[in-house]
């Protein structure tokens, strides 16, 4: 049996805060164990002066914590579950999904309480092609760039001047006791969250059969049963870090209702479609209402960003 777990992290001070409270989690659960963290630095943290979809995408957080499991310096791997690819690569896999926290974005901006307040032709950051489709779609006025980094460098641009606002998850933001600078939350149903938004997962070797038993009871079954839900309409999709898709999904009683949406941010055009279905098969209603999509021409649209050149700024 393992005595002492070591967990990979990105050295990021939201990546540090979620990796040391998963930590604080398991010395609760497991009062011998012995905890190690072994911040990483990755590609996708060190490429600041390009979007995600230039360089590689999400995955490019992960490759270097998965190489130190496999290496054996680490047992496991704490992220941001939104962060993570819809299909994991082979010889990996998601051990425990925590409760969420707030899964939509925050509005942040010294001077306009909300997306309605700001002037016409004002600038906004967001690396995120999800949130450009949808603020296209209610601000087609709205000067969109492309904002880089971690949550501090975004903020300190921000007050810099350099934007009149902002666009960060509120789960980012809460954790690193940021929550003041929420000037406003854009949340469902007329705002949706990236697929997982909200979410931290461990992620360990498949068949690494003591740290799995470890981190199960870190576990919560109803996010895990939301979130595959959203992952698995994305995945239906093809979604990444080069598409705007957005899903959203809560459980009320036996049943689980997802809402997606699929954008194009040069038109601001966005397609919604919704669904429920049993909790016990997440992922069948993934894939029902990503065929619903699909069937409201939603694959016009994805063909439209896959075409797009992702070195090319959103402006």
């Amino acid at each position: 049996m393992t005595h002492r777990l070591r967990i990979a992290t990105r050295k990021s001070p939201l990546a540090l805060w979620q990796t040391e409270h998963v930590a604080a989690r398991l010395r609760g659960l497991h009062p011998h164990l012995e905890i190690e963290l072994v911040p990483l630095s990755t590609r996708g943290d060190e490429v600041l002066d390009r979007s995600l979809a230039a360089i590689g995408g999400k995955g490019l957080f992960l490759k270097e914590l998965e190489i130190a499991m496999q290496d054996g310096r680490a047992h496991c791997a704490v992220h941001s579950l939104k962060d993570v690819p819809m299909e994991l690569d082979a010889g990996f896999a998601l051990a425990a999904v925590l409760p969420r926290d707030d899964p939509f974005d925050a509005w942040v901006s010294p001077s306009a309480a909300d997306i309605d307040a700001l002037p016409a032709g004002a600038v906004v950051g967001t690396s995120s092609l999800r949130r450009q489709a949808q603020l296209r779609a209610c601000r087609p006025d709205l000067v969109l760039r492309d904002l880089r980094g971690n949550v501090n460098t975004r903020l300190k641009r921000l007050d810099d001047g350099d934007y009149q606002a902002i666009i960060l998850a509120c789960a980012g933001l809460e954790r690193l006791g940021l929550r003041e600078r929420i000037r406003a939350r854009l949340a469902a149903p007329n705002w949706l969250p990236a697929p997982a938004q909200g979410a931290m997962a461990v992620e360990c070797l498949d068949g690494d059969a003591d740290t799995r038993a470890l981190l199960a009871p870190l576990d919560d079954p109803q996010t895990h049963r939301c979130v595959a839900a959203e992952r698995a309409m994305n995945r239906a999709l093809h979604g990444s870090c080069h598409v705007p898709v957005a899903a959203y999904c809560t459980q009320r009683g036996a049943l689980l209702q997802l809402e997606g949406l699929v954008g194009d941010v040069a038109s601001g055009r966005c397609l919604r479609a919704n669904g429920e279905g049993a909790v016990d098969d997440p992922e069948a209603l993934g894939r029902s209402v990503a065929a619903r999509l699909l069937a409201a021409g939603a694959g016009e649209l994805l063909a439209l960003a896959g075409n797009q050149n992702p070195e090319t700024p959103a402006v």
